[in-house]
């Protein structure tokens, strides 16, 4: 992944999970990573071990993620990952509350790094972005009504996106990596609700493979799939980012 060397990058959720370990994957094959998470605390550790950049940002507030762009710039590529899942609930038990603030983060957080990225990067003419998806963007899930409507919203905002900048150089795409062994995992399996809750951990990918499968798609590699979902859940998508296979 040579050409992640010198690039600088802006990921949010980056405190734990996908978000922590794609940082390390990147740092290590040369990038400037810029950490972005409301966890202070985990930023500033995780900016000390990666010789990152850390930036407190809540992505559901635009001139926050704004600010955060502004700080980073000029910035090559941008990976939206911030997400939540949690309370998982049926429909009929679930909080409006609850299922507002997912809908603030997994969706509009995602148009607001795209709204406050997609400018320079049209005026710069280059840069990638990369929405962090899942299956349940194309799937029901009971229990999870919030994460499935609001991934399927991320799909659209991807494949809308790159109508919008691929005629200036800029690349979007989104990334489904299946299930990943991080605290959202945790979560999932707690609640007891669909199958999902019922797999083994083992059954997880590490999170560090996302990082893998995302330094790939910064490269020449990552165009055939601009406006799309690459999948970790077969085996010519595991091929392409270099792991093993199922």
């Amino acid at each position: 992944m040579k050409h992640v060397a010198g690039k600088t990058v802006v990921i949010t959720g980056a405190s734990k999970g996908i978000g922590a370990a794609t940082a390390r994957v990147l740092a290590k094959q040369g990038a400037q990573v810029v950490l972005a998470a409301r966890s202070v605390d985990a930023l500033n550790a995780l900016a000390d071990e990666t010789n990152g950049r850390a930036f407190s940002c809540d992505v559901s507030d635009f001139e926050q993620v704004r600010a955060l762009i502004d700080f980073a710039g000029p910035v090559d590529a941008l990976i939206n990952n911030a997400g939540l899942i949690d309370p998982i609930a049926r429909i009929a038990d679930s909080s409006p509350a609850a299922w507002g603030r997912v809908m603030d983060v997994n969706i509009k957080g995602v148009y607001h790094g795209l709204r406050a990225a997609l400018p320079d990067m049209i005026a710069q003419g280059h840069g990638t972005i990369i929405n962090i998806s899942s299956g349940a963007a194309t799937s029901a899930l009971e229990g999870w009504s919030h994460y499935c409507a609001s991934k399927a919203a991320v799909l659209s905002l991807t494949r809308v996106a790159d109508k919008e900048a691929r005629e200036h150089g800029v690349r979007v795409m989104g990334l489904s990596p299946g299930t990943v062994a991080t605290d959202m995992q945790r979560d999932i399996k707690a609640s007891g609700i669909n199958p999902v809750s019922q797999l083994d951990w083992s059954a997880h990918i590490p999170p560090e493979w996302v990082g893998q499968a995302i330094g790939v798609l910064m490269g020449p590699t990552g165009d055939a799939y601009r406006g799309t979902d690459f999948s970790l859940k077969t085996d010519e998508g595991r091929q392409v980012a270099g792991l093993p296979p199922l």
